[in-house]
């Protein structure tokens, strides 16, 4: 059962959500081969001030 995890900054929709979570799904199963029903997909909300890009905290 193949588990994808999205880390990300806050401020998707509930929408955008279900549009990305469908997304990656689709893109997945075509891509492998495996039964989209067999995917799961997380999306993690991280604080801006706990993320770091190049040595730099974003928040």
């Amino acid at each position: 059962m193949p588990l994808i995890q999205i880390s990300q900054t806050p401020g998707l929709t509930a929408e955008q959500k279900r549009a990305t979570i469908a997304a990656v799904t689709a893109a997945y199963a075509e891509a492998t081969g495996k039964n989209a029903s067999s995917v799961w997909v997380t999306i993690t909300e991280v604080p801006r001030e706990h993320w770091g890009v190049g040595g730099e905290p974003l928040g």
